[in-house]
């Protein structure tokens, strides 16, 4: 997944520009035409970090020398990735055991055969994680400990990438659990790494429960990243009230014993008034 769908605004800044009253005409400012995502432009890693990285209408991955560009993904995908960030977030207020990175935060993998620069739609750094993630990096230095992406499938070799590709780089790279999330067909998937480095689909639980090795007790039904519960639906869920909202179910058991009271104590006035 890409920037969202913020690169249909970022385009419209490259409008041609005229002013009727004077007969001037701005030229279009044009994106770089020579990368399309059937013929990648080859370019080095430094000019990829120098300028590409951060390119203002496009976001590009590098891949040995290749530019890549990161698609948009469709409305509903957008959706299933907010609902999940959400949670994630939800639990490390809890549990403050990492950080995250987003979108457009890339890391580099040096890998037997080629080295890569991706930008996972999210990745959690882990706060024992040998290299920490520093409020001032613009790229994470180290390899993140889970990758999370959002399958883009306009093109059957975007699909490929984020299922085949990506996969294989990050179980190389060492990264300890890797999602693909996607809302329609066969491609949603959940792996993590086994005691030979070697990504095998983690098996849900009490139905269709994911459980985290990366985040102990991190947990959420593979059904509700299509549902979405909202967090209130969620705080007295059993998967996931042990990070949930825990404020709000403290309130909302306080004020439930309140009440309690309450009528135990009308129920007894009641009582002697009769007697």
């Amino acid at each position: 997944m890409g920037a969202l769908s913020t690169a249909t605004a970022r385009n419209k800044q490259h409008d041609v520009f005229r002013r009727a009253d004077s007969g001037l005409a701005f030229p279009e400012m044009p994106l770089d035409s020579s990368v399309t995502p059937s013929k990648p432009k080859q370019v080095t890693e430094s000019e990829y970090w120098d300028k590409y990285y951060d390119y203002a209408d496009v976001s590009y991955e590098w891949n040995n020398g290749l530019l890549e560009e990161k698609p948009v993904s469709d409305h509903e995908n957008v959706l299933m990735y907010l609902w999940f960030v959400e949670l994630l977030r939800e639990f490390l207020r809890v549990k403050r055991v990492a950080n995250l990175t987003v979108l457009e935060m890339g890391f580099k993998m040096n890998l037997p055969h080629k080295t890569v620069i991706r930008k996972p739609d999210l990745g959690v750094v882990l706060n024992n994680n040998p290299i920490p993630l520093q409020l001032q990096d613009r790229s994470y230095k180290g390899v993140c400990d889970m990758c999370i992406e959002v399958v883009s499938d306009s093109k059957p070799e975007e699909i490929e990438r984020d299922t085949d590709t990506k996969l294989g780089e990050y179980e190389a790279a060492g990264v300890k659990e890797y999602y693909i999330l996607y809302t329609k067909g066969d491609a949603m998937a959940f792996y993590r790494l086994n005691r030979h480095g070697v990504y095998v689909p983690i098996k849900p639980v009490f139905g269709d429960v994911i459980q985290s090795q990366v985040l102990p007790c991190f947990q959420f039904r593979i059904s509700d990243l299509l549902n979405q519960p909202t967090p209130e639906q969620m705080a007295f869920d059993s998967v996931y009230e042990k990070f949930v909202l825990p404020y709000y179910q403290a309130e909302k058991k306080a004020r439930q014993a309140a009440e309690e009271k309450i009528k135990r104590l009308e129920a007894k006035m009641a009582r002697l008034i009769k007697s």
